[in-house]
């Protein structure tokens, strides 16, 4: 992260830097690093050119070579800002009062010794349960979304869908993600986007299955948001099948939920 700060002020703020006499929109297409191999360019998206484009104005920047040491300071916090990777870890919990999940069976695969539906291709199941800090003494609110079942797998005893849903975080906002969800072993998904401290943001999520489908443990790797509130990183239990939210955050009392979370 350093690294990518410090190279992206010297393209933007030194003499000589190619940028100083550039648009906004160039610099935004056209920021680069330097990796262990040397120079490199990456391609941002569309996302990133809006923040970069807005912190700029916020600034003042000027590509005036009278401005190159404000201009180099900037982009040092703009770079800083963009590049961390933050990890933010929740527990979900099916506390079994919501009515989740509901299994709705599209396929007529039936078991060749049995004669009972099996999971098959193309089964859906919609879902919501309840989302809790990794400290376990807040409640944040709710995941919601839609499994597709894609693949019964036997011999693990499980199945592989592919999963679009949403983490609820009261007024913070909230985080989308979307891919494999395996109920036998763990997965990586995609941060899609979010809203409010979460606008913009990309990376990846782990999902551990502790027990499913009743309690799971996310670690999130975010990237291209500020720096997250103390609120939300207190200091995370290791995720095990005896963990429980604390008594207040499953009341919902004050101070152990978070201001109007979606219940």
């Amino acid at each position: 992260m350093a690294s990518f700060a410090v190279s992206v002020a010297k393209n933007v703020g030194m003499l000589g830097s190619p940028y100083c006499g550039q648009t906004r929109s160039s610099l935004c297409k056209h920021i680069s690093f330097l990796s262990e191999n040397g120079s490199r360019s990456l391609c941002f998206s569309r996302g990133f050119h809006r923040l970069v484009d807005r912190q700029l104005q916020l600034a003042n920047f000027s590509p005036a070579a009278a401005s190159r040491s404000k201009n180099k300071k900037l982009l040092h916090v703009l770079a800083e800002k963009v590049a961390e990777v933050q990890e933010l870890s929740v527990y979900e919990m099916n506390e079994l009062n919501r009515g989740s999940p509901k299994y709705l069976r599209f396929s007529d695969v039936k078991d060749p010794i049995t004669k009972q539906p099996v999971n098959a291709l193309g089964d859906l199941v919609p879902f919501s349960n309840k989302l809790y800090d990794g400290s376990l003494q807040t409640r944040l609110g709710i995941t919601a979304g839609l499994c597709i079942l894609i693949e019964h797998n036997s011999e693990k005893n499980g199945d592989r869908y592919e999963a679009i849903y949403s983490f609820y975080f009261g007024d913070y906002g909230h985080i989308s993600v979307q891919g494999p969800y395996l109920t036998y072993e763990d997965s990586f998904l995609a941060i899609t986007g979010g809203s409010g401290i979460f606008k913009g943001a990309h990376g990846q999520v782990k999902l551990h299955q502790i027990i499913f489908p009743v309690k799971l443990f996310y670690t999130f790797y975010l990237e291209g948001i500020a720096k997250l509130p103390s609120q939300l990183t207190k200091p995370t239990v290791a995720p095990s099948p005896m963990v429980e939210p604390s008594a207040a955050a499953k009341k919902c009392e004050a101070g152990a939920a978070l201001p109007n979370f979606t219940d």
